[in-house]
């Protein structure tokens, strides 16, 4: 592979590697979590999502410069894109607590979170196969287990909030925690559509 494809690939290696910086961090703020402490998360959280940015730019100049791509640039814009949105949603998560000044933490959103961490794990892993895609005996069984993953925050996206209508919360603590647990769905929602990119990019180029 030429030395200047390799840049692709590390590049993606190194945004995942954020996203998951970001899953770890988020919790390690909801285990111990402190409302008075929340602007001091969002500021390290902040500073996580903005080294994801840095790399979805360095990507995006790289691919204006570019003449030979080892796959198409569109394909690799868009992995970028996706990537990105990994570290973007899942700040939005502690946006909506520091929004909603929500004062305690649901067992769940604790879940929730881990599974994330899970889904960023099989996203690093995901990434440094994609290199070697067109050899790779890996790839195929870690974008399943990513669906196996986002398959279960649906689950536990639906038994939260009916546990939330259940023990007749008040009207804003159920419109709190339904932007919170939104915001975790999308954030599962955006590691299995890295996975579906990496799928599509492999279909296309095998």
């Amino acid at each position: 592979m030429a030395k200047s494809d390799k840049f692709y690939f590390e590049n993606f290696a190194s945004g995942t590697a954020l996203s998951k910086q970001a899953a770890v961090y988020l919790v390690e703020c909801l285990e111990n979590y402190s409302p008075d402490k929340l602007e001091e998360m969002l500021k390290e959280m902040h500073a996580i999502e903005h080294n994801a940015d840095k790399k979805k730019h360095e990507m995006s100049e790289a691919l204006a410069k570019a003449f030979v791509t080892p796959v198409d640039r569109e394909d690799l814009d868009m992995l970028s894109h996706n990537l990105d949105e990994v570290a973007d949603t899942l700040e939005e998560v502690l946006q909506k607590f520091y929004i909603y000044d929500i004062r305690t933490v649901e067992p769940s959103a604790i879940l929730f979170a881990k599974n994330l961490v899970k889904s960023c794990e099989l996203l690093c892993e995901l990434m440094g196969e994609f290199e070697k895609f067109k050899r790779s005996k890996k790839i195929h069984g870690l974008i399943v287990a990513l669906n196996d993953v986002e398959e279960e925050c649906d689950r536990l996206y639906l038994q939260s909030m009916r546990a939330l209508t259940q023990k007749n919360a008040e009207a804003l603590e159920i419109v709190s925690w339904h932007k919170v647990y939104g915001a975790l769905e999308a954030c599962a929602d955006a590691c299995e559509h890295v996975s579906e990119c990496v799928g599509s990019v492999i279909m296309k180029n095998t």
